[in-house]
């Protein structure tokens, strides 16, 4: 009987064949890293129960559990549809996104009278529709992992998404105010019980739009006119698109009375701009334009009013909000008692009175958790915050597209803005703003246009990360992070949608 020898495999087939199983055995930390999140969530749960119950129920741990399933529903998603996405993403979102559920229902807890909060049902109140808004929104990220299997085919439709990003920011401005307008800022549509914030929605489709036209016109926009302090600085007829951007940011700034907003949207285009060009004199430029603009807006407010009355009101109140402590600055002097109250260590969770914050469950979610966390909790929360923007930025470096680079860029950089201009509007950094804190707050839109962004960050964490099959096409096969070009000595081919 003769037994034919296996034939060993080559070196190349053999690394491949290891760097494939490499890269889908982080599927297993993945789903380590959210069972660990989602202990993490129900000792939250348990400890708050301890503190304002005096015991701790038996459905402690149910929120928890809901909130598991519906992230491991997402974890068998990515395993399928993006085996080689980033395996950190979603275990850190997932805790975010379980503390704030979490803390929503120790604010239910709070505002129960004391008789009935041992019996107060697991999914109601706020707690329990943040659940919901949850499982609807890790649905439609994994809606949209399943319909896009390519980056870079969303690009089709760059132009499609710009316009309807545009319509989407400008909606609420024109609305009246009865339908528009909450606290000041005019970012909402309300009809009836239910309401949306478009301008969520609309990031991501300008984004998709920047990274498109900048992809194109890069080469132009790096061209250089003259050089000032060892700075290149562009061509006086490349200024357009800035300018543009610039004029829009300010008609949000002015219209939608909210300078969170502004900064996000012309922030992200300058920053993504950056990114295509690597030219520090387009950050300069954009710096120049959008404070100088925030100072026209603050002198015309304080001398012609009209729409800019608003601006001028809400700059007043951030330089001296304890000028007027009960009522015009009662809602950020309450915040910063807040956050003072909580010191380092914080009340502990369930320990604290955030309930009596206006706002907490939204504007002010970070302030209210900072009183039972304290600064060393916020700053854990941060670092949390940092590694999704830092993951995102690997990506971006690793993708071996000029869009995807500039999409993933641009998306992480645009949650650590809008992370940036929460906790500065809350801790006196900036004006306040009506923007919601990502994957914290309460509230379907931003919940839903986060998840949304996650779900693009995986996809193009998976093409960054996936290794070119060899065989018969001739091609490569790449490693997870090294770069194509250094691969058999010949570049890999970039094809475009």
């Amino acid at each position: 009987m003769t037994v034919a020898a296996t034939p060993a495999p080559s070196p190349a087939t053999a690394g491949e064949q290891s760097g494939v199983r490499l890269a889908r055995s982080r599927r297993n930390a993945e789903l380590y890293l959210l069972l660990l999140a989602m202990v993490l969530v129900a000792a939250y749960g348990a400890t708050v129960e301890a503190n304002l119950l005096d015991t701790v129920t038996r459905d402690f741990w149910m929120p928890a559990a809901a909130l598991g399933a519906v992230f491991l529903g997402l974890h068998l998603v990515i395993r399928f549809l993006a085996p080689f996405a980033d395996p950190a993403l979603l275990p850190a979102v997932a805790l975010l996104n379980g503390l704030g559920v979490g803390f929503l229902r120790r604010i239910d807890l709070g505002d129960a009278p004391v008789a009935e909060r041992e019996s107060l049902a697991v999914f109601a109140g706020q707690g329990g529709r943040q659940l919901a808004w949850t499982l609807g929104a890790v649905i439609l990220a994994a809606a949209l992992l399943a319909i896009m299997r390519d980056h870079r085919s969303i690009s089709r439709y760059a132009y499609t998404l710009g316009l309807a990003g545009i319509v989407l920011v400008m909606i609420p401005a024109v609305l009246p105010s009865s339908i528009s307008e909450i606290n000041g800022a005019k970012l909402w549509i309300r009809v009836g019980s239910f309401s949306i914030q478009p301008g969520e929605f609309a990031k991501l489709a300008l984004l998709v739009f920047f990274a498109y036209y900048l992809v194109r016109k890069r080469e132009v926009l790096s061209l250089a006119s003259r050089r000032f302090l060892g700075i290149d600085f562009p061509r006086g007829r490349d200024l357009g698109p800035v300018v543009g951007v610039w004029l829009i940011s300010v008609l949000v700034l002015v219209f939608e009375k909210d300078l969170g907003t502004s900064l996000l949207y012309f922030g992200m285009f300058v920053v993504t701009l950056y990114i295509a060009t690597e030219r520090v004199s387009w950050l300069l430029i954009g710096l120049v334009l959008f404070f100088g603009g925030a100072y026209l807006a603050y002198v015309l407010g304080s001398t012609v009013g009209g729409p800019f009355a608003n601006f001028y009101v809400r700059a007043e109140i951030w330089l001296d909000p304890f000028a007027d402590p009960t009522d015009k600055g009662y809602q950020l002097v309450q915040g910063l008692l807040a956050l003072g109250t909580g010191g380092l260590f914080g009340a502990g969770p369930g320990g604290g009175q955030p309930e009596i914050l206006p706002e907490v469950q939204n504007d002010f979610i970070f302030a209210g958790i900072g009183e039972e966390i304290g600064l060393f909790g916020l700053s854990a929360l941060l670092v949390v915050y940092l590694l999704i923007v830092e993951r995102g930025l690997r990506a971006a470096l690793a993708v071996r597209d000029s869009f995807g680079k500039l999409l993933a860029g641009g998306l992480a950089f645009t949650l650590g803005l809008q992370v940036f201009v929460i906790v500065g509007g809350i801790s006196k950094l900036i004006p306040l703003t009506g923007q919601t804190t990502p994957f914290l707050s309460a509230g379907g839109s931003s919940l839903m246009a986060n998840w949304l962004l996650i779900a693009v960050l995986l996809r193009v964490s998976d093409g960054a990360r996936r290794p070119v099959t060899g065989g018969g096409g001739g091609k490569a096969a790449r490693p997870s992070g090294g770069p194509p070009e250094q691969l058999h000595g010949a570049p890999t081919e970039v094809i475009k949608p």
